[in-house]
Formats: structure tokens, C-alpha cells, sequence
């Protein structure tokens, strides 16, 4: 005990010798009266003043009762007040190494306030380093003197880099000092085996002295006049039971007062972080206390604006780590940055802005290594309106997350009506020093969750549990649920939640990116929306609503399966178009995967379309569907999936259910789905229905034609549907078209084959199956509920060629079957008409029909040319004059423009602009 005495004793003596100050700027008349630079007093042991002079001595010496006399009647300079001064702030990174100390001055020199006020943390990593020093001691780990070394080589070779002369060796004389001090005072921690929070508090603010001192000096170095403060001479705080503290401001500000009547000077270098209590123990302003040191400084002096000098460009409208397209925001309230800062967005600490809203000071945010960037300006709301349009997009500056939460629901009729339940149920949480971060209560106290850290969440339930017990066991209180891998996800803006549609459109942008919300708080305040989400579905959500409000483009991840003559068709067609999309429709479409039956090419940004086949050959593995569409969909930082199918393949097509049920978008040509079994069809169309995924299949009737869209709108706007006709087939309308005089049909049929108009086996499309298919569609989007055996076959095939071995004999044989369509087209033009072959569904006796029909020479259907389609809606408005579609209905080109209006037609669902 002795020893740990003498240490102690040792340890405050070096202290006591410690306490000195800078000198105070002495008139010329005082030289010969005052021998030594001027001291402040000391008030207490453990509040330590560095300076830079290298006196030896440390005590207040006057030669006489006049030099005293002297001293407390010489003038006072008084403070200047207002927008003259600038106040900025240079965190650790801004002056972690000599080169960025020598920048930070220039920034100094080159602002042309007429006086400035500068506030540094420490060094870069010092402050970790000299925790890390108590940390060490209190733990009898002698490397705390191998560590301090470390510190005090870090100072001694900046300073070497910086300075000369005099500035030098004044700070080296002041730096071994200093460290000399820490040595004893660690060494009574190593002996106790325990810091005091003072201790500690003194230990850790060496940083911003050293740095301050350093940084003067530079600014010195360039002929100016420059001060140095130790705000612990300055900034006095009061401590609070949160681990926080309150400025006292009205003493503050006296003593900012007298510290200039000292040493008056238009550029002052103070140190952040550090302060003192009313009884000048050394202490520190905590989290972000370099930052709450500038908006301190900056209202006791009524500064003009206040700068906080970061290594960013300014406040993101996102965390620009999980959304790329995030946004520089050019103005913020003080209430924006408030709320944004609470829910994890690296703004500032709430605490941070009381200080210059009282005063309605502004504070910017720039970019130390960018000084062309402008920053974000936080001001007063009158400010930011006059520089923003009130648009619903502006009203939503920006969004925060906060994550690893858990949700608490507290359940039970028994709640109901019953006087403070709600004050039981948080003063079990605060019991345990749990911290609520959002609270969401029904209003008859049913029901009351809140969300806490997920490393707090078992505490909290036992609490409650315990405190709950007999209402449990009664069964007036239902369950205290645990809803773990919980985020939270905010919305903020000025005055959002009075615009009305900011809410529904936020939630919109949820659904539609298949995200589930577990819960939602909303104040009166009317500067956020706070929802709570599934911890891996935040990132997907966060670029959901961040799209969705115009800050960034609508993303759509996009898998393309079946890359032959249609889906390589639309690859082309994507790729000459993306640049358009992305500038001027504010559209990103990624292609993420491209499959074939035997290979695909997967990629984690988007392949590179221009050379997509060349990519397939060097990095194409062996196709997996299921592996596909995971990686499609499994990208969390692309709010949106589409998976686009161009076969015509019916095994793919029983995969679309599930994939709509997951929240991936489905959007094809092929037929197979929507006209297989009636049930499957009826669970895609009720699973679309409700839920926010979409699926489009505008392509499977007439290529490019807005068919499928003009029937729903049809019908949607209330007009019934009486009879559909139309020839749907393209290679139908091109043989018919074509066959007349005495040209033969095998003929026609070769023609077209060798045009490309015809599958490879022109059977496929002679047996009208096809056609079938889309009357079978059309027949089921007017509401009959129809199976594709209820429409007859009305093949074109002759019956004695089916059974043909291949498409090369049925070419052989069909000649001699010319005969039977020759004398159909002459009994027809006898008749002074054309032979079509449509299909027809007639609702009203509730069948569908698929065969060869005559029509006069001047009715719509014989007008047609080449391989277009027509098809005509008999309906209840049109019905002496049927509506009618016409325009191309085959060829590759106008599928694949089919399939990409509906991947756009999606992107304005899912938020694009129209």
C-alpha cells in the first residue's frame, strides 16, 4: 500500500508541474515588469494547460506588489460577436499525417473570412492510441510504455516534417514534457490496476493539444497570427447520467471572453474534444466531440457558418455502400440531419446541431480531398425551401438504416384500457439499460412493440416475462414475442408526412420489390417514416424506395432465358437502347444471367451485351436453372428481378408460379403457360392478382401488337367483349395472302420456308395449333374458362402426312395434296372472296374456334399483305364497327419489341417515369 501511495504521489506531483498555459500577448510597456510569460492559475490537481514555452519553471512569479497591480489592470481586448467569424472543423483524418496538416493550413490561409476560429481532433488513430495506453495500464501490461513510444514518435516525426527553429523546438520541449507526465500518470494506473474517468479523460485529450500546437505553428510559418487554445481553459460541461454532457454556456462564454481579452488574435487553432466540468476537471465531450466542440465554439461567437471538413463530398441521400446511385443532398434542415444522423446516416450527432440552430448558424459539410465539391449546406427549413422545389421526390431528402435488431411485441386483451401498461412494460426495459429505438403501439394498447439492439433483446424479454408473470399465467397477456434479424429502414424529409402520397408510395415501392414490412412508426413531427424490416431484405428494400423516389434509376436485375432467334434479337435490342434508357428515362436494365439448355453466363454487375456470345464461349459453365435463377434474384443491392423467357418450352413454363411467388417478375412469348391446364393458369392469374409481381405476356398473341392490352383495357373500362376474330398466325397470313391464280399451295408453303416465315417443320404451323393457343389465351382473358381440347383442330396438314418422318419428306409429299386447296380457293374467288384461316372467340355462346373461313374482297381481313396480323374486338361499344388491330404479328423483330415494351411497361410499374 506504501508503494502504491508513493506512486500516486510521485505521479501528482509531475502533474502539479504540469499545469502551465501559452503566454499571454504582453504590450511592450509591460516587458520590463512581468519577467516571466504569463500563467493562468491552476484551480485544481489533474487539470492540465499545455503550452508551448520552454521555461523551466512553472510558477507565477512577480517581482513586486505592482507588477501584480500591473497585470490586473491592463486592457482588455474585448470579443468580437457575428458572422466575421468562420469556424471549421478538421477531424483526425484531416490531419493525420504532416503532408495533411500543411493542407489543412492552406485551407485556413485561403479562407478569406476576416476571423477564424479552427477546431482539430487528434491525429489520425491517436486517440484509439492513447486508450489503448490506459487500457493497457490498468491491465499490468507493461507495453504501455513501448506504446506510449509509439505516440510520442508518431508526434516527434510530423513535427520534424512540419516545423523549424524555434516552433520546433518548442513543441519537441512541450511534446517530451508531456509524454514524461503520461508516463508517471500511467504508471500510478498500472500500479492501482485502475483509471479514473478523469484520469482517463486527461490522458486521451494529449491528442488535440498536440495536433493544435503543430497545426499553429504551420499556420505561423506563413507570417500570420496565430493562437492556439486549450478549450479546457474555455469550454465548461456539465455530466449527465447518459453518458453525455451539457455545455454550460453562459460560463463559456465568459471564459471565451477572457481567454481573448488574453490572447486576441484573427485566427485561432482550439482543440476539439476536450472540455472541463465547473470544478476544472479535465473531461471530454464523448461520441462526435470534436464536432460538438466547433457548433460550440460557433455559438458562443455567433459565427457566420460553421464548416466540418470530412473525407466525403457531403450528406448522402443513402449509405452510398449499399446503394451506389446515392446522391449528394445540397441542403438539409437542421430536423433532416437530425433525424438522419438518429437512424445511422453518417451526418452528424444529433447533439451536434443544438448548439447553431439556436442561433440559426449554418454548418457545411465538405470534402477535404475534393474542394471543388460543393458540400451540404444544413440550415434553417426557410433556407432549404427557397433553394429546393417542394416536389413529393424533394420532400424525401434522403434514407437511413440502422441494423442487428430485434423486435418485441407485448400482446393481450388484458392490456386493453388498462392504465399504464405501456409505462410498465418500458420501465422493465429501462431497469435492464436497454435502449428502444422504435416504438409502434395499437391505440387501445392491445398490442405495444418496439425494436432494441438484438444483443439486448433476452435481457429485455426476461424483464418483461418477470414482470408480466402473473398477467401471463391469467391469460390476460397473450405473449411477449421475439421477432429476431430485424432493420430498421427510415424515410426523411421536411414536412413528407403532410404531403400527401409519400406514404403510399413509399409502401408501394416495398411491395413491389417483394418486401415484407413487420413493423411502422410515424411521428407527428412530420420529418420521417420509420419501418421495420427482414435484415436481409434491407439492403433490397433500401434500393427499392431509393429508385422509387427519383435518386437514383430504377435497377431491374434481368435473366434471359433462351438466348436463339427472338431472345438474341432482344439482347440486341437492349443493348442499343441502354444508354437512352439510363439518361433520359432514369431506366438500368442489368442483365445478370443469359441461359441456353446446355450453357449459361452468369455475371455480378451486368454482362457486357456487346459481346455477350463471346463472353458465353470463354465463361459459360454448364446450365443450371435453378442456380440461374438464384443468381439472378439473389442480388440484394437490385431491388427488382425479371426473368424474361423466349422459348417456347413447357417445362419452363411450369416454373413461372414459383417464381412469381418469390417476387420475381415474369415477363414471355411463349404460349405454354397461359394456355396449358386451366387450373395452372387460374393460379398464375389469382397469384398475379394479389401480390405486387407482374406478370406480362403480351407477346404471346401478336408479337409487337397490343393485343393482350387492348382486350383488358376493354374490359377494365367496363365494355363487354362479344366476339374476338382475327388471323394470328403470321405464316398463315403470309401463305394465303400469297396463295391465288393459278399458283400452287405447296408452292406458297416452299416460298415461305425459304423466307424464314415458317417453323423448321412447317407442320408446326399448318396444324393451326398456334392459332389454337392464342384463341385459347384470348378466350380465358374474356373470362371463359376453356381447356384447349374444347377447341377443335382444324388442321391444314393432309392427313396422310402426318405420321411424316421428318420436315424434308412432308415438303416431298405435299405436292400431291395441291389439288384439294386448289379447288377451295377456286370455289372462293368464284365466290369473289379469299380464303383465311382464322380464329374466333365467340363469347357469347362461350366456344372457341380455329379454321379456314372465306371473306369478301373488300371486308378488313382480305386487305392484308405479307405476314401481318389483324384482329378484330366485336364488343358491346364497337359493335356495328368492330375495333381493329393490324400490323406485322411474326418475325423476330417485332417478338423481341413486344418483349421489351413489356420489361418497360414493369420499370414504370416498379417507379420509372413515364
Amino acid at each position: 500500500m506504501a508503494s502504491l501511495s508513493a506512486a500516486i504521489s510521485h505521479s501528482s506531483s509531475h502533474v502539479a508541474l504540469a499545469h502551465n498555459t501559452k503566454p499571454k500577448k504582453i504590450r511592450q510597456s509591460q516587458c520590463r515588469t512581468l519577467p516571466l510569460p504569463h500563467r493562468s492559475p491552476i484551480c485544481r490537481l489533474g487539470f492540465v494547460s499545455q503550452g508551448g514555452s520552454k521555461e523551466a519553471s512553472n510558477t507565477r512569479v512577480f517581482t513586486s506588489v505592482k507588477d501584480v497591480l500591473l497585470d490586473e489592470s491592463a486592457e482588455k481586448v474585448q470579443l468580437p460577436k457575428g458572422d466575421t467569424w468562420s469556424v471549421h472543423k478538421f477531424g483526425g483524418t484531416c490531419v493525420g499525417s504532416a503532408e495533411r496538416m500543411k493542407s489543412v493550413g492552406n485551407i485556413i490561409l485561403n479562407d478569406d473570412s476576416e476571423r477564424k476560429l479552427v477546431v482539430v481532433s487528434a491525429m489520425s488513430k491517436v486517440t484509439d492510441m492513447m486508450y489503448d495506453l490506459i487500457n493497457r495500464a490498468q491491465s499490468r501490461d507493461e507495453s504501455y510504455i513501448s506504446a506510449l513510444d509509439a505516440v510520442l514518435e508518431k508526434h516527434r516525426s510530423t513535427a520534424l516534417d512540419l516545423l523549424d527553429g524555434d516552433d520546433l523546438g518548442s513543441f519537441l520541449s512541450q511534446l517530451h514534457h508531456d509524454v514524461n507526465n503520461l508516463k508517471a500518470m500511467l504508471r500510478a494506473i498500472y500500479i492501482a490496476g485502475h483509471a479514473t474517468e478523469s484520469f482517463t479523460d486527461f490522458v486521451v485529450g494529449h491528442g488535440e493539444l498536440w495536433s493544435a500546437q503543430m497545426l499553429s505553428a504551420v499556420v505561423r510559418k506563413n507570417g500570420i497570427d496565430c493562437k492556439w487554445m486549450d478549450t479546457r481553459e474555455v469550454l465548461i460541461v456539465n455530466p449527465t447520467s447518459a453518458d453525455q454532457v451539457d455545455p454550460d454556456y453562459l460560463e463559456s462564454e465568459k471564459r471565451l471572453e477572457n481567454w481573448y481579452s488574453k490572447n486576441p488574435s484573427q485566427i485561432i487553432i482550439a482543440t476539439g474534444f476536450i472540455a472541463s466540468t465547473p470544478q476544472n476537471i479535465p473531461t471530454t465531450l464523448k461520441r462526435d466531440g470534436s464536432d460538438f466542440s466547433a457548433a460550440i465554439m460557433g455559438a458562443l461567437c455567433r459565427a457566420g457558418q460553421v464548416t466540418i471538413w470530412t473525407d466525403v463530398d457531403g450528406v448522402y441521400s443513402a449509405d452510398p455502400r449499399k446503394v451506389n446511385e446515392a446522391v449528394i443532398l445540397r441542403t438539409l434542415s437542421y430536423q433532416e440531419a437530425w433525424e438522419m444522423s438518429y437512424f445511422g446516416a453518417n451526418v452528424l450527432h444529433p447533439r451536434t446541431i443544438i448548439p447553431v440552430m439556436r442561433y440559426n448558424i449554418p454548418i457545411i459539410i465538405r470534402n477535404i480531398f475534393n474542394l471543388s465539391a460543393p458540400g451540404t449546406k444544413i440550415c434553417h427549413p426557410l433556407v432549404s425551401d427557397k433553394e429546393e422545389n417542394q416536389t413529393v421526390e424533394s420532400l424525401v431528402k434522403g434514407f437511413a438504416t440502422i441494423d442487428n435488431l430485434a423486435l418485441v411485441n407485448v400482446e393481450g386483451t388484458g392490456m386493453a384500457g388498462v392504465p399504464g401498461t405501456a409505462h410498465a412494460i418500458f420501465g422493465a426495459v429501462k431497469d435492464v439499460g436497454a435502449n428502444v429505438i422504435m416504438i409502434s403501439q395499437a391505440s387501445s394498447e392491445h398490442s405495444v412493440c418496439f425494436a432494441v439492439p438484438e444483443k439486448e433483446v433476452k435481457a429485455v424479454a426476461e424483464a418483461l416475462k418477470s414482470r408480466f408473470r402473473q398477467a401471463l399465467d391469467a391469460g390476460r397477456l397473450s405473449q411477449v414475442a421475439i421477432i429476431p434479424n430485424c432493420s430498421i429502414l427510415a424515410a426523411v424529409g421536411q414536412k413528407m408526412a403532410s404531403t400527401p402520397g409519400v406514404s403510399a408510395t413509399l409502401f408501394s415501392a416495398l411491395a413491389k420489390a417483394n418486401i415484407n414490412v413487420r413493423a411502422i412508426a410515424q411521428g407527428c413531427s412530420e420529418f420521417n417514416i420509420t419501418v421495420v424490416v427482414k435484415r436481409e431484405d434491407c439492403i433490397k428494400a433500401l434500393k427499392a424506395v431509393h429508385s422509387r423516389f427519383y435518386l437514383s434509376r430504377t435497377t431491374i436485375a434481368v435473366g434471359i432465358i433462351g438466348p436463339g432467334l427472338i431472345g438474341s434479337t432482344l439482347l440486341e435490342q437492349l443493348k442499343d437502347q441502354a444508354a437512352v434508357l439510363k439518361e433520359e428515362f432514369n431506366i438500368d436494365l442489368r442483365v445478370m444471367g443469359i441461359t441456353g439448355s446446355r450453357t449459361m453466363l452468369l455475371s455480378e454487375s451486368g454482362i457486357d451485351l456487346s459481346s455477350w456470345k463471346e463472353l458465353q464461349k470463354e465463361k459459360g459453365e454448364a446450365a443450371d436453372l435453378q442456380k440461374f435463377v438464384q443468381h439472378v434474384h439473389g442480388n440484394h443491392f437490385i431491388p427488382n428481378t425479371v426473368l424474361v423467357d423466349c422459348t417456347a418450352d413447357s417445362a419452363i413454363a411450369s416454373h413461372y408460379y414459383d417464381w412469381l411467388r418469390k417476387g420475381i417478375h415474369v415477363i414471355t412469348p411463349n404460349k405454354k403457360a397461359n394456355s396449358g391446364p386451366l387450373d395452372q393458369y387460374l393460379k398464375l392469374r389469382a397469384l398475379q392478382r394479389q401480390s405486387y409481381t407482374h406478370y406480362f405476356y403480351e407477346a404471346t398473341v401478336g408479337a409487337g401488337l397490343p393485343i393482350i392490352s387492348t382486350l383488358r383495357g376493354l374490359l377494365e373500362t367496363g365494355d363487354k367483349i362479344l366476339q374476338i376474330e382475327g388471323i394470328f398466325s403470321g405464316t398463315l397470313s403470309y401463305i394465303f395472302n400469297n396463295f391465288m391464280g393459278k399458283v400452287a399451295f405447296s408452292e406458297v408453303v416452299t416460298k415461305a420456308k425459304q423466307a424464314g416465315f415458317t417453323e423448321p417443320d412447317p407442320r408446326d404451323d399448318l396444324s393451326g395449333a398456334d392459332v389454337r393457343r392464342k384463341v385459347i389465351i384470348l378466350a380465358r382473358e374474356s373470362g371463359l374458362k376453356l381447356e384447349l381440347s374444347d377447341i377443335p383442330e382444324k388442321s391444314l396438314v393432309p392427313e396422310p402426312l402426318r405420321a411424316s418422318a421428318s420436315a424434308e419428306e412432308f415438303m416431298q409429299k405435299l405436292p400431291q395434296f395441291d389439288q384439294e386447296m386448289s379447288k377451295k380457293l377456286q370455289d372462293a374467288e368464284d365466290a369473289g372472296e379469299v380464303l383465311r384461316y382464322v380464329g374466333v372467340v365467340d363469347v357469347v355462346k362461350q366456344k372457341g374456334v380455329v379454321e379456314l373461313r372465306r371473306y369478301k374482297k373488300d371486308h378488313p381481313f382480305a386487305q392484308l399483305s405479307g405476314s401481318d396480323n389483324i384482329i378484330a374486338f366485336t364488343t358491346t361499344r364497337y359493335q356495328k364497327q368492330p375495333l381493329i388491330v393490324r400490323g406485322p404479328g411474326a418475325g423476330a423483330q417485332v417478338t423481341a419489341g413486344g418483349i421489351f415494351s413489356d420489361i418497360l411497361r414493369l420499370a414504370s410499374y416498379l417507379g420509372a417515369p413515364s
